[in-house]
């Protein structure tokens, strides 16, 4: 079953998740209960353009970023901030009118922290991780 995750901020101003911030992406997120996973999708926007028709790596991280904090609501109904980051750019994503998905599960829990996994995959199976 998949719920939509509702958003704990009255002011909506995040650049990410914000409706009310008008650079913003507006993005709503999700929880597969099948898949134990938070996904939203997510149609590139040429203004985030980087060399080429790739979509902007910091574009991309604060993507995979956003997607924690909000695996972290749906899991323990806190948000999270991050610690610790890394991404290996597995292939380029193409800006291409074509909606990319991100998706993140938890894969340890201690306590209040957490290890997780996030993938940002466009429709041809290429990712970031």
């Amino acid at each position: 079953m998949i719920k939509k995750i509702d958003s704990p901020y009255r002011e909506n101003n995040c650049f990410f998740c914000g409706k009310n911030n008008v650079q913003g992406l507006k993005l709503d997120f999700y929880w597969d209960d099948e898949l134990k996973e938070a996904f939203t999708e997510y149609l590139p926007e040429r203004r985030f353009i980087g060399l080429g028709d790739i979509l902007h790596g910091g574009i991309q991280m604060g993507l995979l970023d956003e997607l924690m904090g909000w695996t972290s609501f749906a899991v323990s109904g806190q948000m999270a901030v991050t610690s610790d980051f890394q991404v290996r750019f597995l292939s380029p994503v193409y800006i291409q009118e074509k909606k990319i998905r991100i998706a993140c599960r938890v894969i340890s829990q201690e306590g209040v922290r957490m290890t997780m996994e996030a993938a940002l995959t466009n429709r041809d199976g290429c990712r970031s991780t």
